[in-house]
Formats: structure tokens, C-alpha cells, sequence
């Protein structure tokens, strides 16, 4: 499993009804996109929830690496936001663990992400295994949010290059007021052609 985002961060005045309009037209080109797990078309509205922003950010969960790279470099779809918005930075992580909530079956309108720094002196024993023992921790507490009534999906990883874990969590209506989460968004469309393929759980 692999994960990615870019966020497209829009004027403080942009009229947010036009993503909505493009989502509306366009969002079902991915609904069977071969190796896609997910593609949650999410916004951010300033002033909405704490967002200091207007801001695009569409997230994705891979099954397949390969249909992710042709997705970006080889009109799989992403030259429509490099025509319309340039090109973004695209975040990606490498899967850990993910899971399906008891709102699986439902639509979801919300969802969370949670950016956490993976602190260098994280290995307090000295023997290496540091990292694996707080990676146990996130994959258990991952286990908890995704036994919610409320959650559809919830699912973590890491950027091995910045040391930084995310955690995604899909929620039928609203976040959690009390998910620590560091960006709240709206959903737009879902697009979940290989959801039943994801990874039960630690994907090792």
C-alpha cells in the first residue's frame, strides 16, 4: 500500500463552489482505475473547522506502484491538475497499516489527517529497535481509532526521508472532536475501485 497527496492551496477569496462543480463533473474518472485502492477528494475551506486556508488536496491509497506512477507521469489523469494548477509537490508514504472501520458501507463526508514528527533520539536502548517499538504503538492505537462506529477507513504510514508518520482517517459525518488531528477536511467524492484490496491491518 502506498499513500499520496498533493494540496493545491487556493486564493484566501477563491470561490471553493468551483472545486466543488469540478469534483461534481469529473471525480468519477477514477471509480474503476485499476490499482487504485482509494481517492478521497477532499478540501479544506478557510475558516471552516480551523483551516487558515483554501486548499485542494486529494488523497490517495495505492495498491500498486506502478498504476500510481502512470497516474502522475503518463496521462493517467494528473496532467488535468498540472494544466489547471501547475505542478504540486506530491507527499507520498509507504504503507503500514490500514484498516476498515464499522462505516465502511457508508459514504464518507469527513476526514483527518494527523502529520507527526518520528523523534530522532527514538531509540533509547541503543540496539536499533526503537523505531519498530513506536511503529507497535501507532499500529495499536491505529487499531482503536478504526474500532469507532463512526470511522469508514483509517490508515497509517511513513515518509522514510523526512521521518514522519501520517495517519488518515476517513469518518462518516464529522472528525472526532477529539482525534488529534493536524488538517480536518471535507469529502468531496470517494473513488474506491480496490478498497476491498487494501491490507487488512499491518501490512507486514
Amino acid at each position: 500500500m502506498y499513500a499520496k497527496q498533493y494540496e493545491i492551496t487556493l486564493p484566501a477569496d477563491y470561490d471553493m463552489e468551483i472545486i466543488r462543480k469540478r469534483v461534481a463533473v469529473g471525480g468519477h474518472i477514477l471509480d474503476d482505475r485499476a490499482g487504485l485502492g482509494l481517492k478521497a477528494y477532499i478540501i479544506r475551506e478557510r475558516g471552516t473547522d480551523g483551516s487558515p486556508v483554501n486548499q485542494y488536496a486529494p488523497f490517495y491509497l495505492w495498491n500498486d506502484a506502478g498504476a500510481m506512477a502512470r497516474f502522475l507521469v503518463g496521462k493517467g489523469g494528473f496532467q488535468n491538475i498540472v494544466r489547471d494548477f501547475g505542478r504540486p509537490a506530491v507527499h507520498h508514504w509507504a504503507g503500514i497499516a490500514c484498516h476498515a472501520g464499522p462505516a465502511r458501507t457508508t459514504f464518507p463526508r469527513a476526514a483527518s489527517r494527523r502529520l507527526t514528527p518520528i523523534p530522532a533520539d527514538s531509540d533509547p536502548d541503543a540496539d536499533g529497535l526503537g523505531l519498530a517499538t513506536l511503529i507497535e504503538r501507532e499500529v495499536e492505537e491505529l487499531r482503536g481509532v478504526a474500532g469507532r462506529e463512526d470511522v469508514h477507513t483509517a490508515a497509517l504510514a511513513f515518509d522514510p526521508q523526512s521521518w514522519q508518520l501520517m495517519r488518515f482517517v476517513l469518518w462518516e459525518a464529522a472528525v472526532a472532536p477529539d482525534e488529534a488531528a493536524t488538517e480536518r477536511y471535507e469529502v468531496l467524492h470517494l473513488s474506491a475501485p480496490g478498497m476491498a484490496s487494501l491490507p487488512g491491518g499491518q501490512a507486514w
